[in-house]
């Protein structure tokens, strides 16, 4: 009996089922590392990397003897390096998250959901162990934990207040993490939880995810400034008398961050919504790899 229509049916229903989350995320990663590997290392693992010229210490049992026969000249064969990393990602869910500046752009929430499961389905696919902070997912690697991490990331979860709570308890001691928020409340907990993690030897990344008008100040006149979350309100009858006293506290914010990144041996960058997802993650990718172990 043919099974092709029915196997088919089941493929068709299983992959209309899947988070456009992931989707979006697959596509992403494919097209811009769409060659991504593990870093390519000598050491111990099954796959092959290389020949090698025999040097001085090399044991003869090293020798590989079928690719030497072929002239003069003896060769090692190398394996790569396959040791897994931990990377833990946290995407703040707070609502300062959900705010966009103009309604055709998508959300900084939504963008930093999708850079973070891109970058995981990267780093998944190079054999690294990837986990979510804030869903208690520890970092396994796998398919399977690609999707349960896009599950958990296309969840709609908001934190009560403008900022989600940042806990890195779970987070592997000597692992990796990259933090995904806008960074403009409370410093307090990032701060917190960078000493934390400097005290388990972990290492990161501070993405700050924002939207354009949160650069460039775009208001005049009679404005009322509103918190996402409703807890802060302010209004002003000249609002771009306020614009280069903003800018000069955005930049020191920066600063700041920068600062705390450097102390902790971390990396920080700042990402815009209006910007292609391509250039972050690309820049996500390279930066974590630098960070070596």
């Amino acid at each position: 009996m043919n099974q092709a229509p029915a196997l088919r049916r089941s493929a068709e229903a299983l992959s209309g089922a899947l988070p456009p989350l992931l989707v979006a995320a697959e596509h992403l990663a494919n097209s811009v590392l769409p060659g991504a590997h593990g870093r390519r290392r000598s050491g111990p693992g099954a796959e092959f990397w290389q020949f090698r010229p025999l040097t001085p210490g090399d044991a003869a049992s090293h020798v590989d003897w079928r690719r030497s026969g072929r002239g003069d000249d003896l060769f090692v064969r190398e394996s790569e390096w396959q040791a897994a990393r931990a990377v833990t990602l946290w995407v703040d869910t707070g609502a300062a998250m959900a705010f966009s500046g103009d309604k055709t752009r998508e959300t900084k929430g939504a963008r930093a959901r999708l850079l973070a499961l891109a970058l995981a389905l990267v780093l998944l696919r190079g054999g690294e162990r990837v986990g979510l902070a804030e869903a208690g997912l520890v970092p396994r690697t796998g398919r399977g934990q690609a999707e349960l991490l896009s599950l958990a990331l296309a969840e709609e979860r908001a934190a009560p207040g403008d900022h989600g709570a940042l806990d890195l308890h779970a987070a592997p001691a000597g692992g990796h993490v990259v933090l995904f928020s806008d960074f403009l409340g409370d410093l307090a907990p990032v701060e917190a939880a960078l000493a934390q993690a400097a005290a388990r030897n972990m290492r990161g990344i501070l993405v700050q995810v924002l939207d354009p008008v949160e650069e460039s100040f775009p208001y005049d006149g009679r404005t009322r400034f509103e918190s996402m979350a409703g807890t802060l309100s302010f209004e002003t009858l000249r609002a771009g008398d306020l614009r280069a006293a903003y800018r000069d506290r955005l930049a020191a914010r920066k600063d700041r961050l920068a600062a705390l990144a450097r102390q902790s041996g971390w990396h920080a960058t700042t990402l815009h919504t209006d910007r292609a997802p391509a250039e972050g993650l690309l820049w996500l990718y390279h930066a974590l790899g630098a960070g070596g172990r």
